[in-house]
């Protein structure tokens, strides 16, 4: 699923697009979810070594992924806000979370493991500051929770938009005036369809 996000982006708003894309079209014509169990969950962090702490000792309980699923669904909740005028994504047209919820939700995470500034300053290149949570349980769901945080109080947002190509959930940054999908494949799927919908009036 990495390959669907752009390479431009921040880190904040890379993983706020992953944790929502980890409900995606299954191939099937329905709705798969990466984040059912634990396992799922370890996997997804694990994959997340480069924007995610302590990544290669995490193992995850049925609590931190409770967190993150409830977490995952205020961050959709608000993809949904974020992409009005549009439609949200249909696998959360009929089960978004109240507004004041979602933002709860979000917020509470958010604060469950403060972070602090730390400074790194390679020879050839310019100081650059990350913000390292402090360690705890709740880290993972912290900096999930902060990073979507960013990446809806950021400029992104703007370009967030739920792709509407028959079967597709997934939420993307849109990169050029006419992108209307995700990705190629689903503009060959909605084109199709179009295509034998017309028919099909003609007949």
């Amino acid at each position: 699923m990495r390959d669907l996000i752009q390479s431009d982006l921040t880190s904040d708003a890379r993983l706020a697009l992953d944790l929502a894309l980890t409900v995606r079209h299954d191939g099937d014509g329905g709705v798969a979810d990466d984040l059912t169990d634990p396992t799922g969950l370890t996997t997804w962090v694990r994959a997340h070594h480069d924007t995610l702490p302590d990544t290669d000792g995490f193992v995850a309980d049925e609590a931190a992924l409770t967190a993150v699923r409830e977490l995952r669904a205020a961050v959709r909740t608000l993809f949904a806000r974020a992409v009005r005028p549009g439609a949200p994504s249909p696998a959360d047209a009929a089960r978004l979370l109240p507004l004041p919820e979602a933002l709860r939700r979000l917020n509470v995470a958010a604060a469950r493991t403060p972070t602090v500034p730390v400074l790194d300053w390679a020879d050839d290149a310019e100081p650059v500051v990350r913000h390292q949570g402090v360690r705890g349980e709740g880290e993972v769901v912290a900096v999930l929770a902060q990073a979507a945080v960013a990446f809806l109080a950021g400029p992104d947002r703007a370009r967030l938009r739920a792709c509407h190509a028959p079967r597709c959930v997934r939420y993307f940054l849109k990169e050029h005036p006419r992108q209307e999908w995700c990705r190629p494949a689903c503009g060959n799927r909605a084109r199709v369809a179009r295509h034998h919908e017309r028919h099909k009036q003609a007949g």
